[in-house]
């Protein structure tokens, strides 16, 4: 029998149920949503999580899509999830925990007895740590992402070459290999031994059916590759990037782009212009580097100083 908070399955079976992490101001216990899939056959454990940001959605959409697929008596293993992290953010359509105005993928490895986000750090900190791999699913928020999987461990780390492997598996054909910030589960997970990844499913309010299907593919090609399913991957080269060069508005006005996501642009290429509302030009924004767009503001109005994008550098393919 395996259990994770409520959710417990026998071999073969599955189960949902919740996992608790404290209680509301009225003092109404908070469950995060959480399942169990218990193969029929003995082999690893993957856990997965979705919604560390409230307003990320593509992940539950993900795990919507995929959970009512899999058949635990095909399984070799385990998969624990847990489908919504940050619940309080996720009640208000938020990024950041409303209840102590954090950002929860900042606060792992947690605290059991710190902070309303800290605790579920914890809480799904020690469900990630009984896994053999991780997959943390994001997205960017509500900017405009190309498809993308993090490692986040740093290329020094012992665990990195396992992270990138994982990365590959997964498959979203572009990979950023940064070091990340402290208190990323990505940053906290490979420090216990644990490969971790990050899939950057896009960007969009709501969620974005295509960016969903890249996700659903992943967790797929995860589980035949690592042998939980009895299928096969064929890996392919991945587009790495390493950096990013971040360009705001020099100038207020409306934002106009002369690249699309995903493309590669050359130093000197322009990126976008910039024009006041009867159209005459403002300022013109050129690429510091060699790269690929990787992510834009969703909004075409800005004022001076404001983020309007980011260029993926340091690319190679892998």
């Amino acid at each position: 029998m395996t259990s994770l908070g409520t959710a417990s399955a026998a071999p073969g079976e599955m189960d949902t149920g919740r996992l608790w992490v404290g209680e509301t101001r009225d003092g109404t216990d908070v469950g995060l949503p959480v399942a169990v899939i218990n193969g029929a056959d003995s082999g690893k454990t993957l856990y997965v999580q979705a919604a560390s940001d409230g307003d990320e959605l593509n992940g539950v959409g993900v795990l919507q899509r995929f959970v009512p697929q899999l058949d635990p008596t095909e399984l070799s293993g385990t998969i624990l999830i847990t489908g919504i992290v940050n619940y309080h953010a996720f009640q208000v359509a938020e990024h950041r925990n409303p209840i102590d105005d954090t950002k929860m993928n900042r606060a792992y490895p947690g605290d059991a007895d710190g902070t309303s986000t800290e605790r579920i750090a914890a809480a799904t900190f020690d469900a990630a740590t009984r896994a053999d791999l991780v997959v943390d699913l994001h997205q960017g928020s509500t900017s405009r992402m190309i498809n993308e999987v993090r490692v986040r461990c740093g290329r020094r780390h012992r665990r990195h070459q396992a992270c990138l492997e994982l990365a590959k598996v997964f498959d979203c054909g572009h990979v950023l290999d940064q070091k990340g910030p402290d208190g990323q589960l990505a940053r906290a997970a490979p420090d216990e031994g644990i490969p971790t990844i990050d899939p950057e499913l896009g960007g969009c309010v709501g969620w974005d059916e295509q960016s969903i299907q890249y996700g659903v593919q992943g967790l797929w090609n995860v589980l035949d590759y690592y042998d939980f399913l009895q299928g096969e991957v064929e890996l392919t080269t991945q587009t790495r990037a390493s950096g990013f060069d971040q360009y705001g508005a020099p100038a207020g006005g409306l934002v106009d782009f002369k690249v699309d996501l995903g493309e590669e642009v050359t130093r000197g290429d322009t990126l976008y212009t910039i024009t006041d509302v009867f159209g005459s030009k403002k300022d013109v924004v050129t690429a510091d580097s060699n790269g690929i767009l990787w992510r834009t503001r969703r909004l075409p109005q800005v004022a001076t100083g404001e983020y309007v994008c980011s260029v993926g550098t340091n690319v190679d393919t892998y």
